[in-house]
């Protein structure tokens, strides 16, 4: 078997980008843009107000007036990473057939999650390894959503192991990994890699349909 060559990467080497739409525009959009890349680098703690307002160009006191604090900025990186991740997840679930069984809404979960990871790996890396940084009530907002796309998971696998497509040893557990293998994907993935992020996400939904214990393979 050819084997490709592998090049790992610091996630530092990836370009910086946030969803469309959802990232505030102007001075605030950049503050989250370098707090991205510093937080990704760094992490919260090796970042400081300075790095962030230099890296965009302003000094710290303008920073303040759109921010009051760097845990502001990072709350609100999370709750844009969690948004994405909730609003991709949900429409392809909603994109198929009512009728469509439970080895058809897996893929397609798991592919818009590994998607969402590898469109905007800085942000899932940062979404995941600092949302523990936040108080509970800057955090609450993106906790909720979380919940949210782990009952989608879990929902789907409990309607499949319900209906006899899945045969799973533990639902927590099988959704616990799917998801985990999923994030993972931030770690490692960028430019310059042997795999797309079509091919990536089409083999981790068969190897989630697989940890499901789907009937068909």
């Amino acid at each position: 078997m050819d084997i490709p060559d592998w090049e790992p990467r610091r996630v530092a080497a990836v370009t910086v980008a946030l969803p469309d739409g959802v990232t505030p525009a102007g001075t605030r959009g950049r503050i989250l843009e370098a707090a991205l890349a510093l937080y990704a680098e760094l992490g919260f703690y090796g970042t400081s107000i300075r790095a962030i307002a230099d890296r965009v160009g302003i000094n710290s006191a303008t920073l303040y007036s759109h921010y009051p604090s760097k845990q502001h900025v990072l709350a609100e990186l999370v709750h844009v990473g969690h948004r994405e991740l909730h609003t991709r997840l949900t429409a392809a679930v909603e994109a198929l057939p009512p009728a469509e069984g439970a080895a058809a809404r897996l893929s397609a979960l798991v592919r818009a999650h590994v998607g969402v990871h590898v469109d905007y790996p800085l942000l899932a890396v940062v979404t995941n390894s600092e949302l523990h940084v936040l108080s509970p009530e800057h955090a609450a907002p993106s906790l909720e959503l979380r919940a949210a796309c782990r009952h989608l998971l879990l929902d789907i696998l409990e309607r499949g192991a319900g209906d006899g497509e899945f045969t799973v040893p533990d639902l927590v557990l099988t959704a616990t990994a799917i998801g985990a293998m999923g994030m993972h994907v931030a770690q490692w993935y960028g430019p310059g890699q042997p795999y797309t992020g079509e091919r990536i996400a089409e083999t981790y939904a068969r190897l989630a349909l697989a940890m499901a214990g789907a009937a068909h393979g």
